[in-house]
């Protein structure tokens, strides 16, 4: 109904991904022997590459595993913290309470480091192994294509503002035309460099030749380039600051939606807002409402902004923060957030957080799923943007400016502080039914993405969609809550409405007192918030694999 794409079905393995080349890339992997975490790893890197412009190399990178054998899902927490000098009160005392673009919204860059701890304690290969298709693709270049020009397009005056992230993307001053040859040798010679750093310690075997590899990111020469950096700029990172730095494996955050049970990262993101979301739709009879009727529509959007309420309310690194999280995902709280919904009449802003006992945003992220021939299932969701800070010179990379996702007001649950992660909007997520499949899926598209995933996710378990159909379905996206970028802006009222939904539901979306409005398919409002939601799922009882793509960008699945 919804798609002019199949859903690609095979029997062996499948990956998708926000890049076809990326797809393929970790194709190659698996069909060389790779398990899904080499190729997930494989096509990750390689979206570095080819969505560079909101995919940076040294950004974010969070990770859910499902592993087969032991039927477990683990999550790898790649996000950077605040460095030792940072404080609510230097933004306070010397921005106004912002955390303005550049070098001062810096966290550590956590991505190298998600990778290579996926490699070394979930994979089976060498990370040269898998770097080389993102090398390839850096150093001989890609075809520029459409999503990517318009992102530049739509971001010349952002990108201007830093010399070398103009060079780089507008070269001569020019946004690089569709299918012209697009290449950044600088960003291959740093993921070169690693490898070359990995090789050199091969003979002490896999697990220091992987460690030589993060050596050389976080204390070795590309250490000492971001360093020098940010000393010239006035930026906050030292040496200790980086060498002290790695993510954490950590087990996933966990609800059951009827009989699914739906796996995510912890409250350093926004990924339980998902199970929220889940939790108050599953105590409602869906279907009988029907597929993206203007009641269906009202639901999903009161969920939504009730869910986001808590998310502003709670959610923060649980290091750092006391979150309810029990509480929060409990039948109790859905039930009493439930109540709060007038199925007839919309809330004018994001309704008020539930009680709990005791106790502008920029277009960026990508997206990669893999299912091996194991069964093993791999899902993540790379991000940062080249818009918001400067690139490293000779890097070719920008350093996690994800800092732009917390607050400047101690009180607030998702502030500023040293060693503390920012509230990543960034959320990979694992779906099980234990006796019907296993499915990787998410998307990008900062605030929108909990939301898409909630409505791709029922499209596929409530109304029976297949993926590629469930992907490229018409939906809608609710701004009537506080943006998880500086400055946090919100927009009472206001939802997103993609055709034909809206000539379909937009005038009886707005007698319910929603402010909803046709959703541009141009323009920055739709490059920030237009997702691409990827999922593969296998079959637990025939073994066969589905993958589908979002046709909003440049999205494919691959696989036999």
């Amino acid at each position: 109904m919804y798609s002019k794409r199949p859903t690609v079905m095979g029997t062996r393995h499948m990956i998708a991904s926000g890049h076809y080349l990326a797809s393929l890339a970790g194709f190659e992997i698996l069909e060389a022997g790779g398990n899904a975490v080499d190729a997930g790893v494989a096509g990750g890197i390689a979206l570095s590459v080819l969505e560079s412009t909101y995919v940076s190399f040294a950004g974010v990178a969070p990770i859910a595993i499902y592993l087969a054998d032991e039927r477990r899902v683990v999550t790898i927490s790649g996000l950077g913290w605040w460095p030792k000098a940072a404080s609510c009160e230097l933004f306070v005392k010397h921005h106004g309470g912002v955390i303005p673009r550049g070098i001062l919204r810096t966290v550590m860059p956590a991505a190298p480091d998600a990778w290579i701890t996926a490699l070394e304690h979930f994979g089976t290969m060498s990370f040269r192994e898998v770097a080389a298709a993102a090398i390839r693709f850096a150093r001989d270049g890609f075809p520029m294509y459409d999503f990517m020009a318009a992102t530049i397009a739509g971001s010349k005056v952002e990108i201007g503002e830093f010399p070398g992230n103009a060079a780089i993307y507008m070269p001569g001053g020019q946004v690089p035309a569709i299918g012209e040859l697009f290449v950044q040798p600088a960003l291959a010679a740093s993921i070169a460099h690693m490898c070359d750093q990995e090789r050199a310690n091969a003979g002490r075997g896999r697990e220091a030749a992987l460690d030589a590899a993060r050596d050389s990111f976080y204390r070795g020469d590309l250490a000492a380039a971001m360093l020098a950096f940010h000393r010239d700029q006035g930026g906050l990172i030292t040496a200790e600051d980086l060498a002290g730095f790695r993510v954490e494996i950590e087990p996933a955050v966990h609800r059951r939606f009827h009989d699914i049970d739906v796996y995510g990262c912890n409250t350093w993101c926004q990924g339980p807002m998902l199970l929220q979301e889940l939790a108050i739709l599953e105590r409602i009879d869906l279907e009988p409402l029907g597929h993206n009727s203007p009641a269906y529509l009202h639901m999903l959007t009161e969920a939504i902004k009730l869910s986001a309420a808590d998310r502003e309310a709670y959610y923060g690194d649980p290091r750092f923060v006391t979150v309810p999280l029990d509480r929060l995902l409990s039948d109790g709280h859905a039930a009493e957030r439930l109540r709060l919904i007038d199925r007839a009449r919309a809330s004018p802003d994001m309704p008020p957080a539930g009680t709990v006992e005791p106790a502008a945003a920029e277009l960026d992220t990508s997206y990669v799923c893999v299912v091996d021939r194991f069964g093993n299932a791999f899902s993540a969701t790379p991000s940062d943007p080249v818009t918001s800070a400067p690139v490293v010179p000779a890097t070719g990379f920008v350093v996690s400016p994800r800092g732009g996702q917390s607050w400047t007001d101690p009180k607030h649950p998702a502030s500023v502080r040293p060693g503390k992660r920012p509230r990543l909007t960034p959320n990979p997520a694992i779906a099980i039914r234990p006796d019907g499949f296993v499915m990787p899926f998410g998307t990008p598209g900062h605030d929108s993405q909990t939301q898409v995933m909630l409505q791709a996710f029922l499209n596929i378990v409530v109304f029976g969609m297949e993926l590629q159909e469930a992907a490229d379905a018409p939906r809608i996206c609710s701004l009537s809550f506080p943006s998880s970028a500086s400055p946090h802006l919100s927009q009472p009222g206001r939802l997103l409405v993609e055709a034909p939904l809206w000539s379909e539901a937009g005038a009886a979306l707005n007698a319910m007192g929603h402010r909803a409005e046709a959703w541009p398919t141009t323009g920055p409002v739709y490059l920030q918030n237009a997702s691409a939601f990827c999922a593969v799922q296998r079959d637990l009882r025939t073994s066969v694999l589905k993958g589908g793509a979002d046709h909003r960008r440049a999205a494919y699945a691959v696989g036999w």
